[in-house]
């Protein structure tokens, strides 16, 4: 499958860094290095516009060698890239250091997965199907 991208960016069009892996890096596209203090977020723009087919969103996930190293991570994770958006694709990111963190050009700040995806009916009614978990949620299975 090919998605089509309008690259804006000052760099070449996203790509996957190995055989294997499973999400294409988005960099960083801005005039100057973005800071991010202690606890901030910022929105961090791209320059890619994508347009993906029907049935298919974009997942945008951390990355965890700039999560590690500097304590940056992404909101709202996964981000959905849905497939009648055509804006940018910007990266909501936030510093969970105890440090300024600066974001320079080019800098790879977040990987994208393509996932297909099913839409569904909701249906209404008065009673749902017993099952051996039931309402049990949030660690009642246990902490181990």
């Amino acid at each position: 499958m090919e998605i089509k991208m309008i690259n804006k960016s000052n760099h070449e069009l996203p790509s996957y860094e190995t055989e294997g892996a499973a999400g294409f890096d988005l960099r960083a596209n801005v005039d100057e290095p973005i800071v991010i203090n202690p606890f901030e977020r910022k929105l961090v723009p791209t320059g890619i516009f994508m347009e993906l087919p029907q049935g298919y969103e974009a997942q945008i996930r951390p990355r965890s060698g700039i999560a590690v190293k500097k304590g940056l991570t992404l909101l709202n994770t996964p981000g959905t890239i849905d497939s009648d958006y055509r804006g940018e694709v910007k990266v909501l990111m936030i510093n969970l250091s105890d440090k300024k963190q600066s974001i320079k050009d080019g800098e790879r700040i977040a990987q994208t997965v393509i996932s297909r995806y099913e839409k569904v009916g909701v249906k209404e009614v008065a009673r749902l199907g017993d099952s051996e978990r039931g309402d049990g949620g949030f660690g009642h299975t246990g902490s181990d």
